[in-house]
């Protein structure tokens, strides 16, 4: 599943005319270059979710069909659910014996889909991070298994683990690709109809088997605001060259 239903609001001006999927990187929108490299890595069905601008998305679905892969619209026009309930509103699309990988529309990465999604069948969830400096980190325990959430500037904890020493987890940033199994999605029955994938994964972390994975030589970007648009064409043409 791509997001794309998001405001794109660190992207104005560019989002008051269009979807933050279809900002252009190198040439071609964010969600095109999601989707090849989807396409690339062997996936056959895509899952996109559109809320602003819906019509453009699915009009330059339409008119840039991509052999081999079927693409299916999660609508959230009439309310934007955030990350979970998107998921949840989506699940009717899915092959509901299979795990979902999930990329973020506006992320940009060397990582091998395939492979961490292979590797991610063997967990509740699977979450891609790294050591990206921010002032939000992720904690994992020594098995790197999901145990809390902290931010650094405001001292805040979320953890179900009551006694969790922060200072003794270790502290990775999300990377906006995960892989979450059916029978988690099963557990996001009775959320509301609006909620983020992270609170759902801290809410029960300490049930079920959700994992951090470091990508070794990992080079990630998040063209999540104007500044980043000429840093990613650069970042792109490294990529193309490695």
């Amino acid at each position: 599943m791509v997001f794309a239903a998001g405001l794109g609001t660190r992207l104005r001006p560019l989002t008051d005319m269009m979807p933050k999927a279809l900002v252009r990187i190198g040439g071609k929108p964010l969600l095109a270059h999601v989707l090849e490299k989807l396409h690339d890595s062997g996936f056959g069905r895509v899952v996109v979710n559109v809320h602003h601008f819906p019509q453009q998305i699915i009009t330059y679905l339409l008119q840039h069909p991509i052999a081999g892969m079927d693409i299916r619209i999660s609508d959230e026009s009439e309310q934007l659910l955030e990350t979970g309930g998107g998921l949840r509103k989506a699940t009717a699309l899915f092959d509901h014996d299979s795990h979902v990988l999930i990329h973020n529309v506006d992320i940009l990465s060397n990582v091998a889909l395939n492979s961490f999604y292979e590797k991610a069948l063997a967990n509740d969830a699977t979450l891609l991070v790294s050591q990206r400096k921010t002032n939000r980190y992720l904690l994992f325990n020594d098995e790197m298994r999901l145990v809390g959430w902290t931010n650094l500037a405001t001292g805040e904890v979320r953890s179900p683990y009551p006694h969790l020493e922060v200072d003794a987890c270790h502290h990775y940033a999300f990377s906006g690709i995960h892989v979450i199994s059916p029978q988690l999605i099963t557990m996001m029955a009775d959320w509301p109809d609006r909620f983020g994938i992270i609170d759902f994964y801290l809410s029960i972390c300490d049930k079920v088997n959700i994992h951090g994975h470091v990508e070794e030589h990992l080079r990630l970007m998040d063209v999540g605001k104007m500044e980043t648009i000429a840093d990613a064409e650069d970042f792109l043409r490294e990529l193309s060259l490695s």
